[in-house]
């Protein structure tokens, strides 16, 4: 009897130690659901459905629109490749964001320095400064994969990867 393989090409179940992991964490998840929604649950589950369709109806389209222009601009200049070194750095920011989206805009900065005793006016700097030193990051690393490819005796994988033939021999 054959048995149903999953999205890598491994067993859908597996090894009985496997199946009691997997029901200690939905046993986990339901007795944090359960204890999420003991007070207010009408509260919680709005806040879930309104965040799924934020989520669906919003913020895909934008991302995804904001990801074929700039997959879309580097195809225009032949270097579709270099879409991954905008990609990361934006979907960290991104994420940043939307974890410190209250601090940053400064909508709870009293509420967090009565609780905290620190200032919360400094989380748009911060937040710009570390979006600036991702893209660096990603443009510095851009830059050595370049100068790598570039130099005598490179690997034929990185000739691959920059979409150059090797020089003729004669």
């Amino acid at each position: 009897m054959r048995r149903p393989f999953g999205p890598f090409g491994k067993p859908a179940l597996g090894s009985p130690l496997h199946i009691l992991l997997l029901a200690c964490s939905f046993a986990l998840a339901a007795y944090a659901g359960v204890q999420l929604l003991a007070d207010d649950w009408f509260a919680v589950a709005l806040w879930f459905v309104g965040a799924a369709v934020l989520h669906d109806l919003v913020l895909v389209p934008l991302y995804a629109g904001a990801d074929r222009a700039v997959t879309g601009a580097l195809g225009a200049v032949g270097r579709r490749e270099w879409t991954l070194y905008v990609r990361v750095p934006a979907a960290l920011s991104a994420l940043l964001l939307l974890v410190w989206f209250p601090l940053i805009s400064g909508q709870v900065a009293d509420h967090y320095r009565s609780a905290t005793g620190l200032s919360g006016d400094d989380f748009l700097a911060r937040w710009l400064l570390i979006t600036a030193v991702l893209f660096g990051g990603s443009a510095l690393l851009l830059v050595l994969r370049l100068w790598r490819s570039r130099r005598p005796g490179r690997s034929p994988r990185l000739r691959r990867a920059t979409k150059e033939r090797p020089p003729a021999v004669h």
